[in-house]
C-alpha cells in the first residue's frame, strides 16, 4: 500500500466521498476528516483512514482535496492545517469551489477566463477561499461546480419524495454537474497537474430546474409536479439566492486540456443512469 500515491480529502462529504472511492478502487491510500464520530465508522468500514478529532498527518500526502464552505473567518482548512499544508510533499493540491464566483450574467457564458462579479456574500467568501488555495500552494488547482446531482441526490428522489415543485422563472437555467463526472475531473487533473489551474466542471446543457423535474416524472411514470410561478413560490433566502444568477457556464477547458469525456453530458443522461438503478435495485 505505501507504494501507492497517498491522498488526503479534508471533508468527506457528498462529492468528496464519492471521490475517495474512485481512488480506492484504482488501489490508492485515502484518508480523510469528518466531524461526525458515526460517519467515520462507516467510512473506516470502506477502507479509508478517518481523522475526527485528531489532526491528519500530512507527512506523507502527495496528493490533496478541500472540500468545505468558507466562513467568514475564511477557509476552515487553511486556517487549521495552513503550515502544514504548505510544508507537505504535493504533488496536487484541488479546491472545490462553485460557479457561483462569477455571478449574474443575464443568461450570458462565462469561461475560465471571465471576471469574478459574485453577487452574493457566500460567493464573495467563496472568491477570497480561492485566493487563499492559490496563495498557499503552488500545486493548487481549482475546480469551480455547479448543482450536484447523483445517487440519493437528484430530481427523482426529490419527485419520488413528493416534495418537488416546479419553479417557473422563464430563461433562468442552472448548471448542473454528475457527481461521477467530477470525481472523473479531479483524476484526470491529478494525472496531468498545472499548479494555478482552474477549472469549470460542468455538463453541456444548463435547463431550467422545471424542466429537469418534468424529466423525472416522466421516467418515474407519475405527473410532473405542480408548477409555481418564481414570483408566486414563497422560497427561503437561501433558494432564492440560487434564482439571482442566470449564466451558461463554459466546460471546454476540461475536454480540450485534461481530455475528459463526461459519462453524464446532460441531465437526461445523467438521471436515465440514476432511474436504470433504481428499477434494477
Amino acid at each position: 500500500m505505501n507504494n501507492h500515491p497517498r491522498c488526503l480529502i479534508l471533508g468527506l462529504g457528498y462529492t468528496a466521498m464519492r471521490f475517495a472511492e474512485s481512488l480506492l478502487d484504482d488501489g490508492w491510500e485515502v484518508a480523510g476528516t469528518t466531524r461526525s464520530p458515526e460517519k467515520a465508522g462507516m467510512l473506516r468500514e470502506r477502507g479509508l483512514t478517518v481523522h475526527v478529532d485528531a489532526p491528519p498527518d500530512f507527512a506523507r500526502v502527495t496528493h490533496l482535496l478541500a472540500s468545505a464552505a468558507p466562513g467568514d473567518a475564511g477557509d476552515p482548512f487553511l486556517a487549521a492545517y495552513g503550515a502544514a499544508i504548505r510544508a507537505a510533499p504535493l504533488k496536487w493540491a484541488g479546491y472545490l469551489s462553485t460557479t457561483g464566483v462569477y455571478g449574474d450574467r443575464d443568461g450570458g457564458s462565462v469561461d475560465e477566463t471571465s471576471e469574478l462579479r459574485p453577487s452574493s456574500r457566500r460567493s464573495e467568501r467563496r472568491v477570497a477561499a480561492e485566493a487563499a488555495w492559490l496563495k498557499a500552494t503552488p500545486t493548487a488547482h481549482i475546480f469551480r461546480l455547479p448543482g450536484i446531482y447523483g445517487p440519493g441526490r437528484n430530481a427523482l428522489e426529490q419527485v419520488r419524495g413528493g416534495r418537488a415543485r416546479r419553479i417557473l422563472k422563464p430563461g433562468h437555467r442552472f448548471s448542473r454537474i454528475h457527481v461521477d463526472d467530477i470525481a472523473t475531473v479531479l483524476q484526470a487533473s491529478m494525472a496531468r497537474p498545472r499548479g494555478g489551474a482552474i477549472y469549470n466542471v460542468t455538463d453541456d446543457l444548463p435547463a431550467e430546474s422545471a424542466e429537469v423535474l418534468s424529466f423525472a416524472a416522466d421516467l418515474l411514470g407519475v405527473p410532473p409536479p405542480p408548477a409555481v410561478r418564481f414570483a408566486d413560490a414563497d422560497l427561503s433566502p437561501m433558494a432564492r439566492s440560487f434564482y439571482a444568477d442566470n449564466k451558461t457556464v463554459r466546460n471546454a477547458l476540461i475536454k480540450q486540456e485534461l481530455g475528459v469525456r463526461l459519462a453524464y453530458p446532460t441531465y437526461r443522461e445523467g438521471l436515465q443512469a440514476l432511474a436504470a438503478a433504481y428499477s434494477a435495485g
